[in-house]
This record gives C-alpha cells, sequence and structure tokens, in this order.
C-alpha cells in the first residue's frame, strides 16, 4: 500500500464513522420497500415494489450527479462519466418476507446491539447503500479519478436476472465488473450448476404417501412416509443444496432406512447414499485444484397419485462441461426406471486470480481488512454468473451467516462498514 493509498484509507474510515446515522437511514429507507416480485402492470415488468426500489435508486444517483438510465424498470444505471472502465452491480430486489417469526420487522433496518436487521440487509440493500456512499464519500473528499465507473442496480435477481439479459441488450458492460452479492475477499471462481426433475410411475404398495422437500436447491429437512399403514417422519438439517455438507439429508436418511419391495425406492437408496454429497455413486464425484468437490444431492422426493416425482441440485467444478454431467445423471436415472422431467443449467463461471482486475481487488482486501487474501470458489450462483470477466467482491465473509432470504435476515455493523471502505478504497484504486 503506497502512502497515498494509506492517508485515503484512513480519511474514508473517518468519514463513514461521522456519517453512520445518515447512512443507516438511507438503509432503512430502502429496507422499507418491499421489493419482492410482484404482479407485473404496463412499466413494471416486476411489480411495484421493484419499480419503487430503482425509482429510490434513480434519485439517488441523481443526488450525486450521476449520469442516470431508467431501462424500462428492469434496471437503472448510474455512470459517473463515457467510457466507464468499472462496473458495479448490485440489486435491489429481495425475497420474500413475512412478520412470522422475526424478531424485528423485516421491511426496515432496524440496529440491535453490533447487528442490523431487516430483508436486504445483506443482500442485496445493504451493499447498495454501500456503493452509494462509497461515492459520496469519494466525491465529498475530493479523490481524484481519471477514469469512469458505473453503477447498474437490478430489479430482477431473485426471479431469474430478467433485469441483467434485459439490460446487456440496451448497454454494455464496462470491461471489469464486480459484485456486492457473494464473498470476500474475491469469489472469482462459481461451479457450473443443474436442476433437474425426474419421475416415474410408482411400482409398489408399501409406500401410500411420501412427502418432503419441493424446492429443489434446499436439503430437505422432513421426509414424511406412510408405509404399511404406519406413518414415519424422517427429520434432518436444512442447508442450501449447494453446501449440502452443512445439512442432514431427510430424504436420504429415509431411502437409507427402506426395507420395502419398490424397486424404484431400492435403486434410489443405491444412487444416493445418505451422507455421499459428492454423486460418486452415480458416476460422478468430480473435483479440480481450483473448484474444489463437486456436490450432487437429491432434495425433493414425494408421491403424486401414481407417480413418484424426484430433484436433484448438482453444483460441478470448472473443468467439466453441463453436457457432460447431464449425459451421466440421466443415463443412471433411465437404467434405474426414471424419465427426465424438467432439466435447467448453466456452465461454470471462472476469472483467473492472476488477472490484473482480480489482484487488484485482493490488494483492496489485504489493505482494508489487514490481513491476507486469496480467491475463493464456490457452488453458490452470483449475479454475474453470465457476465465475462465478472467476479464477486463481498458483500459477506466466508464464515458468516447472515440468515440470507431467511428470517432475522441482517448485516453486522462491522461486516457493513467493511463495505463501505472495500467499495471506496476500490472504486478510487482502480479509476485513479
Amino acid at each position: 500500500m503506497t502512502e497515498n493509498d494509506r492517508q485515503l484509507k484512513e480519511k474514508l474510515e473517518k468519514y463513514f464513522n461521522e456519517h453512520m446515522d445518515e447512512i443507516l437511514a438511507d438503509l432503512n429507507d430502502i429496507c422499507s420497500i418491499n421489493s419482492a416480485f410482484g404482479e407485473p402492470s404496463e412499466g413494471k415488468p416486476f411489480g411495484e415494489g421493484s419499480a419503487k426500489a430503482l425509482a429510490w435508486g434513480a434519485e439517488k444517483g441523481k443526488a450525486l450527479g450521476l449520469e442516470v438510465k431508467n431501462f424500462d424498470n428492469y434496471a437503472i444505471s448510474m455512470s459517473s462519466g463515457a467510457d466507464p472502465v468499472l462496473g458495479i452491480l448490485s440489486h435491489l430486489d429481495t425475497v420474500p418476507a413475512t412478520d412470522e417469526g422475526w424478531s424485528h420487522p423485516p421491511f426496515a433496518a432496524t440496529v440491535d446491539g453490533d447487528t442490523i436487521f431487516g430483508r436486504g440487509t445483506i443482500d442485496d440493500k445493504g451493499p447498495s447503500v454501500a456503493v452509494l456512499w462509497a461515492v459520496r464519500a469519494l466525491q465529498e473528499l475530493n479523490v481524484p479519478m481519471t477514469k469512469n465507473y458505473r453503477i447498474i442496480f437490478g430489479g430482477n435477481e431473485e426471479q431469474g436476472c430478467e433485469d441483467i439479459a434485459y439490460y446487456e441488450k440496451l448497454e454494455a458492460f464496462p470491461p471489469m465488473v464486480f459484485t456486492p452479492d457473494g464473498s470476500f475477499p474475491v469469489l472469482n471462481c462459481e461451479k457450473g450448476m443443474m436442476h433437474m426433475t425426474f419421475e416415474a410411475p410408482f411400482d409398489s404398495d408399501d409406500v401410500t404417501s411420501l412427502v418432503s422437500n419441493k424446492t429443489i436447491n434446499a436439503i430437505p429437512d422432513k421426509c414424511a412416509v406412510k408405509i404399511g399403514g404406519e406413518e414415519k417422519l424422517y427429520t434432518g438439517k436444512p442447508a442450501h443444496a449447494s453446501r449440502p455438507e452443512n445439512g442432514d439429508n431427510a430424504v436420504t436418511k429415509f431411502l437409507a432406512d427402506y426395507k420395502g419391495g419398490s424397486s424404484l425406492l431400492n435403486a434410489l437408496a443405491k444412487m444416493f447414499p445418505h451422507g455421499e454429497y459428492d454423486g460418486a455413486t452415480v458416476g460422478l464425484g468430480f473435483e479440480d485444484s481450483i473448484s474444489g468437490k463437486m456436490t450432487c444431492a437429491l432434495t425433493c422426493l414425494n408421491l403424486e397419485g401414481e407417480k413418484l416425482t424426484c430433484g436433484i441440485d448438482i453444483r460441478f467444478p470448472i473443468d467439466r462441461t453441463l453436457a457432460e454431467i447431464r449425459g451421466i445423471i440421466v443415463l443412471a436415472l433411465e437404467n434405474a426406471g426414471f424419465s427426465l422431467d424438467s432439466f435447467t443449467g448453466g456452465e461454470p463461471h471462472y476469472v483467473p486470480a492472476d488477472s490484473p482486475f482480480v489482484r487488484t481487488l485482493l490488494e483492496v482486501y489485504e489493505d482494508v481488512k489487514g490481513e491476507k487474501g486469496e480467491p475463493v470458489a464456490e457452488g453458490g450462483v452470483t449475479y454475474v454468473h453470465n457476465t465475462p470477466g465478472g467476479v464477486a467482491f463481498g458483500a459477506e465473509f466466508p464464515w458468516e451467516n447472515n440468515n440470507m432470504h431467511g428470517i432475522d435476515e441482517h448485516i453486522t455493523l462491522e461486516t457493513f462498514r467493511y463495505n463501505l471502505n472495500m467499495y471506496a478504497n476500490a472504486i478510487a484504486r482502480i479509476c485513479r
């Protein structure tokens, strides 16, 4: 870190500490908008709340003197000038929330001790506010920059990223893009992803009821079964399907215990042993030195009338292709008597760790955090998964559990301060 970088770092820390009440007020304003996907209407493709959140972002961008464009309420962009070299991509929509179970109102940013609670505080409203205040700090501290940047806020990340598909038809991304939609230090490697459902006519009458999870990307914590007139409930531990080792799969627990006559259930029990997370038994089990081991989880198993329906979540390494993984798993299922019902997926995303962009972000991380930073790989999909050269830079640390998408979603004040300082220093360094 140069002397100039050190002095700027100290000035920014002081600035954010002095303005924290104002920053938190802005966070409360945007969190108060319920921007989960709503009924589309004319000029509001993702509903009233998403459009209202984008209007809030546009107002903030104009107040900063940025050139603001609204892309038909799919997304907005805010540029400091022509030909920006850096893009910062964030989203203002959220998953739904109800008051049930929350210790604080979901549609507010409530500070309780050292924690800020509210829907979107970590994904992605908190980081979005941090980006806007990073720009304001750089402006008010008169930090010289010779290159331009662009902030892009989308309104549909949680429902399939139609916002960015539309945006890209009308405006190109800058050559370097980061999103605060993942993990620090720098998330430069995202595994390929595959979701599939499959089914077969059920072939046994010993099981008369079978109900489990219907969300493919979640490890099921319950599996209710009626066998020979006896009702049984298998319980486990929920987790995101990209990290099945963090959970205890109730579906595979039931299959391991099953001793009945269904050839389909017996086949699934052999193909997906309880406690196996990489799909090795069905011919998968791949790993590489960059993205690590793949994951394969049987997450859905339900008896619907005379039909057994199932779902699988797979995250695979960057040295494999979607077609290869699909071919292996589909063949194994067909051999067991199942047919494919639905399939979605995407190839892996990777930006080399030695690229100048990644190296610069790692330097910022190390200077601000005061510790060595290494690129990380994950099975989750971030907002830049389909953006060439894009990486995730925050907003959380790998060891945190911020209840993202869950009850009492939150960000600690410490992590929020790191967001502010990371983004301000990154913009200044890349655009100087």
